[in-house]
């Protein structure tokens, strides 16, 4: 049997341990599958002493993280300490550039600096993989880029952030409020202290910039994507779209665009959405992530499993390694970085389909009249209209309607005319309608 793949491992919480005992746990299994041993030779984290649950003296500690990328006994680094910039990046650009490989989890340094890493990568000769990076456990990275490289995708969309599908989906089942689920999230582990990135939609557009990339063989173009996140729903949005025969769900949508004079127009797009009953993303509740990517020639493909958590991302990441073991790493985004197309991003106002807007109004004669001229006045149909909230007189109320299918452009014009009006008490919230 070939010599084992000696790995060093930056990083010991709990992906870090969670790679450790998966090693240890299917140590055979891992081997016969990988065709060789997979040993971890070396370790890294900022406390030496911290009790982890595992067993850290068979690996050899190393005090300075960096000086991993360098040892000769080390075939592979495996980074998982995260931030897009600092210590991590430095890291993994020292591993590649002394071409070592490199296996990571670090969605955002993949999403602000993936494009670098690979080409570095492909001067050196060294495997780079991320399965990790993108929907824990699912393998969707190389669902992408192995079972759909014959096809031509159209589309990929889905739910990539646990902690907002989680709040999402109990405001659905219990009737709560935003805040309300938000700090149930925080005290089942679901939310970070500061859950920002995952609530303002930022994970999610992360995650969104690489499929992207792989799916369509494009550059990751992370500053394209239109982000929002979902701390503007309320629990009567939601109760307002379980009555229209929906659900509400943070979903990614990326669409590639292949126009007559050969350019390519790339939209990227992290929103809350409805989403009908009978698509498959409506099923998805919890901390869970599902990718759908619609081929050509093979149809709606659904991707779905655990999205985070230690032993699901462990798994991606030994996933890597026994690739590497293999000799079988693949290009990182499908093709050679250097055949990766530039696309243009396109333009949000281009979208066709229908929205959910809701507005916040002054309970007053004339502001439905108002809000439905600027609607006319912007080439905005109307499918449907609904009032609610009457509390008192000259209290507030929520006025919201869904539109019949038409450009984007028309309902942004649309609120730009209400933009300033006396008569708004807060900022409308739009959602588009997902298509089946």
């Amino acid at each position: 049997m070939a010599e084992p793949l000696r790995i060093a491992l930056a990083g010991l919480g709990t992906v870090g341990t969670g790679v450790i005992r998966l090693l240890e746990t299917n140590r055979d299994m891992v081997e016969r599958r990988a065709g060789r041993a997979i040993e971890i030779v070396a370790v890294n984290a900022r406390d030496r002493a911290k009790d982890r649950g595992v067993d850290l003296s068979p690996y050899f500690w190393v005090d300075d993280m960096q000086a991993m990328a360098t040892r000769a006994d080390v075939d592979v680094v495996v980074e998982l300490v995260g931030g897009s910039d600092g210590p991590a990046l430095t890291l993994a650009r020292t591993a590649l550039d002394a071409g070592k490989g490199f296996v990571t989890a670090n969605k955002a340094m993949v999403a602000h600096h993936g494009m670098e890493l690979a080409e570095l990568a492909a001067i050196r000769n060294a495997p780079f993989a991320f399965e990790a990076a993108v929907a824990g456990g699912i393998p969707v990275v190389k669902g992408l880029r192995e079972g759909t490289a014959a096809n031509a995708l159209t589309r990929i969309y889905g739910i990539l952030n646990g902690t907002c599908n989680y709040i999402l989906s109990e405001m659905e089942r219990t009737g709560a409020d935003f805040d309300t689920m938000l700090v149930a999230a925080q005290e089942k582990g679901f939310a970070e202290a500061d859950p920002s990135f995952d609530i303002e939609g930022v994970d999610a557009a992360h995650k969104l910039a690489i499929l992207a990339a792989i799916g369509f063989g494009t550059r990751i173009d992370f500053g394209a994507v239109h982000t929002e996140g979902i701390t503007q729903v309320s629990a009567t949005d939601i109760a307002q779209a379980d009555a229209l025969g929906y659900v509400v769900r943070l979903v990614g949508i990326a669409t590639l665009d292949d126009r007559e004079d050969g350019s390519h127009h790339l939209m990227q797009r992290v929103r809350p959405c409805l989403v009908p009953f009978r698509h498959p993303l409506a099923a998805v509740t919890g901390p869970t992530n599902a990718v759908v990517a619609e081929g050509d020639f093979s149809g709606r493909l659904l991707f779905q499993g655990a999205g985070a958590g230690d032993r699901p991302t462990a798994s991606a990441v030994v996933a890597d390694l026994i690739d590497f073991a293999r000799g079988q790493a693949g290009a990182p985004f499908s093709v050679p970085v250097a055949t990766l197309e530039k696309p243009i991003a396109g333009d949000p106002g281009e979208r066709e389909g229908r929205d959910y807007i809701r507005f916040t109004v002054a309970d007053r004669p004339g502001v439905l009249a108002e809000i439905t001229a600027a609607m006319r006045d912007a080439g905005v149909s109307i499918e449907s209209l609904i009032q609610r909230g009457r509390d008192h007189d000259g209290g507030e109320v929520q006025v919201a309607m869904v539109t019949h299918e038409g450009p984007e452009r028309c309902v942004t014009q649309a609120l730009a005319l209400l933009d300033g009006s006396p008569s708004l008490t807060a900022p409308p919230l739009v959602m588009p309608i997902l298509k089946d």
